[in-house]
């Protein structure tokens, strides 16, 4: 435990029978579960947790309080039966330990999922034992685990909700981090404040993460991505529920025994899509049907506006193209009025959503 509060480690693996065992051995003694979480792996990476399950030793936890099923409690009562229900919406799994003292628990996905797959799989166990503070690092040891309190303790202490390592601000990040990643890190960032709304955040693509239990409660677990997008859509889900963020420094950590499986150049076009359906998802979820905000008028008046200057933009390229015609004046006017207009518009709504999401990002 850390500060009294409960603290799980969720291990998303596939084919890491070379380094999962560093990852857990070197896991700090505060943490009282490690949930590793085998997205159907190839090689023998299950076979060596499960001889590392006995070694782990055994914790005792508060047990779940019961709520009485009374006038009062009903919409808690709700919500645990939702809980229960909503297992068979998650990737397939199999618990391969599923008891309540053991410090490694072993989940195997009956089916390859994905990275998010297998994360939203650890949270659902998490918060099915009301883990006070759920954190997430990869089976592949490239995240140092004496950064792990500085990553649970705004969680723990302060009360926030969700907490990403930065490994952006380092000093040697550019010189650390393949220039390919950091270019890629760089275009997938600026899409997701536009889309998450968390304007501040740098290192959108960190998996080095903690979550508290009221933020997990507060967002659909089997509905994060899947695949490599899933920090991206995962701040969009948090930015939607009002979940508060923080940012800590960490270390880039790269050549220690990992082999990326993320094709970078597939990756940013699918995940740039998924930003931007999440963009207007957020858009009406958020700032029509949840809290109705002048920026939601805004953004869409600038689409209106942008939509009808590029119809005047089209009429102006066609004439343009026929040297026996002239361009019209009021129908450069009309583009010019619309577009700037339209710009006006998004700008506005952009400084609006910022200041509005301001009291989300913690410092």
């Amino acid at each position: 435990m850390l500060h009294g509060k409960t603290v799980a480690v969720v291990v998303p693996a596939y084919n890491e029978e070379s380094q999962i065992a560093m990852v857990i051995e070197t896991m700090p003694q505060y943490v009282d579960r490690i949930i590793i979480v085998n997205d159907k792996s190839k090689d023998n990476m299950a076979s060596v947790v499960e001889g590392l399950i006995k070694k782990s030793g055994q914790v005792t936890l508060p047990e779940r309080e019961e709520v009485e099923d009374n006038i009062y409690n009903r919409a808690e009562i709700v919500a645990r039966q939702v809980d229960e229900a909503e297992v068979s919406l998650f990737n397939p799994f199999k618990i391969f330990n599923d008891n309540d003292t053991d410090r490694l628990v072993l989940i195997n996905h009956t089916e390859n999922g994905g990275v998010g797959a297998a994360i939203s799989t650890g949270y659902k166990w998490c918060k099915d034992h009301d883990i006070d503070c759920t954190a997430v690092m990869a089976g592949d040891g490239q995240m140092d685990p004496s950064e792990l309190e500085g990553i649970c303790l705004p969680v723990v202490k302060d009360g926030i909700d969700y907490v990403k390592g930065n490994r952006l601000i380092h000093r040697s990040a550019r010189l650390v981090i393949p220039a390919i990643r950091y270019f890629g890190n760089s275009i997938l960032s600026i899409l997701t404040k536009l889309a998450s709304g968390y304007w501040h955040v740098s290192d959108t693509q960190t998996g080095y993460t903690a979550i508290g239990i009221d933020a997990m409660k507060s967002i659909r677990l089997y509905n994060i991505y899947r695949s490599y997008g899933m920090p991206n859509d995962m701040l969009v889900k948090l930015n939607m529920a009002f979940c508060t963020l923080k940012e800590v420094p960490i270390k880039p950590i790269y050549d220690v025994g990992e082999q990326s499986k993320m094709k970078i150049f597939k990756v940013i076009p699918r995940i740039s899509w998924l930003l931007i359906k999440s963009f207007f998802k957020r858009l009406w979820i958020k700032y029509l049907v949840k809290d109705f905000h002048p920026l939601f008028l805004l953004y869409n008046m600038s689409f209106i506006l942008f939509g009808f200057a590029t119809y005047y933009a089209w009429k102006i390229w066609v004439v343009s193209l026929d040297s026996s015609r002239e361009v019209n004046e009021l129908t450069v006017m009309a583009f010019m009025f619309l577009f700037i207009s339209g710009l006006q518009s998004i700008f506005f709504a952009m400084w609006m959503d910022m200041q509005d999401n301001e009291r989300l990002y913690k410092s």
